[in-house]
């Protein structure tokens, strides 16, 4: 650039402040603070919190097409009757829904959203939702729930949008919240429910006793806590069987263990490497239209045999087999194989 000036432009003079003018001095700049002290008015609805189009709305849409007689039928609380009204298990309903479409899966958590993010607020309609009520709901409408997806995925195959054309099924690992100090072998398990039983017996003579240097509720609580150990180490010694016939199955020689907090949990091989307990999650989706159409969690560490109880949930839930199954191959077994091709479906794998 021949004039020295950006893009070649001959700008003219520039004007640049007189030492004078720099080492005057300068007043305190003037800005405009956080103000959180003062009163405000706003007028809006809940319904204004999210736009038309929004997700939530959609969902809420969605949900008032489905049957939840089911839900309303064990409500207790009824008009001109005594108890306070219940909340409407369409807003639990679609709320989990929601939190789920989001990647949440906890129940504080989700109740901490309903009062700090406006499409759970709108969603709960300006109600208080605490987290047990929305953790109760999903433990104890289980059954319930499952029978939803399945008349959900039933409408969608009556409508064209599931196939079963192609399924494809593949798993994960998933951690575990046992550690790994809590998988522990039969003689420890032993001792751990002797103690327990021996704490059971000594807290509930207490509390048929006049102890009165601790407080009924607490004695209560301890006999509860004492209570769970020992229906945890039972668990891991019954845990620990399979653990042993399994084992014995495979020529592993080594001593089975079981923890003591998660006895479902099992040591498996994860992606970096690490082995760590874990549960092995298997899904089904339909190549076509990407939903899931099973879902099943086991403890096996590897896939085999992971096809059929798989195939066997499609054909509950939808009363139809898939056409043809990819899977990959760790699922390459030959009886699964055999046995789908019996049932008329073309199976896709790697060979061995």
């Amino acid at each position: 650039m021949a004039s020295g000036n950006l893009f070649g432009m001959d700008l003219g003079p520039v004007s640049s402040p007189s030492k004078k003018q720099l080492d005057a001095p300068r007043g305190r700049p003037r800005l405009v603070v956080a103000d959180r002290s003062q009163l405000r008015l706003e007028s809006r609805s809940l319904d204004e919190l999210i736009s038309d189009d929004h997700r939530a709305r959609t969902l809420w849409v969605a949900s008032e097409k489905l049957d939840l007689s089911a839900f309303y039928a064990e409500i207790e609380s009824v008009e001109d009757g005594p108890g306070r009204p219940a909340i409407d298990p369409r807003i639990l309903l679609v709320l989990w829904l929601y939190a789920v479409s989001e990647g949440v899966g906890s129940a504080r958590h989700l109740a901490r959203l309903c009062r700090e993010h406006d499409a759970y607020r709108w969603i709960a309609g300006g109600h208080e939702i605490c987290h047990r009520l929305l953790s109760d709901f999903r433990v104890h409408h289980g059954d319930k729930l499952d029978q939803l997806l399945t008349e959900l995925l039933a409408a969608l195959m009556k409508a064209g949008v599931i196939t079963l054309r192609t399924v494809a099924q593949d798993g994960t690992r998933v951690r575990a919240s046992a550690g790994a100090a809590s998988f522990r072998r039969k003689k420890s398990l032993e001792k751990c429910l002797s103690a327990a039983r021996e704490q059971v017996r000594t807290l509930r003579a207490h509390l048929d006793g006049d102890d009165e240097t601790t407080g009924n509720g607490k004695r209560t609580a301890r006999e509860r806590a004492a209570r769970q150990r020992e229906e945890s180490a039972e668990k891991a010694l019954a845990a620990l069987k399979e653990i042993e016939e399994s084992r014995r199955h495979n020529g592993k020689k080594s001593e089975p263990r079981a923890s003591t907090t998660d006895p479902d949990a099992r040591v498996m091989k994860m992606a970096d490497g690490g082995f760590r307990p874990s549960y092995n999650c298997q899904l089904a989706t339909d190549v076509d239209s990407r939903l899931i159409l099973a879902s099943r969690v086991s403890n096996s560490g590897g896939d085999m045999g992971q096809v059929e109880p798989t195939v066997d949930e499609i054909r509950t839930r939808l009363g139809a087999r898939p056409e043809s199954y990819l899977v990959d191959g760790g699922y390459a077994k030959r009886e699964s194989i055999e046995r789908l091709t019996d049932d008329g479906i073309t199976v896709y794998a790697p060979p061995q």
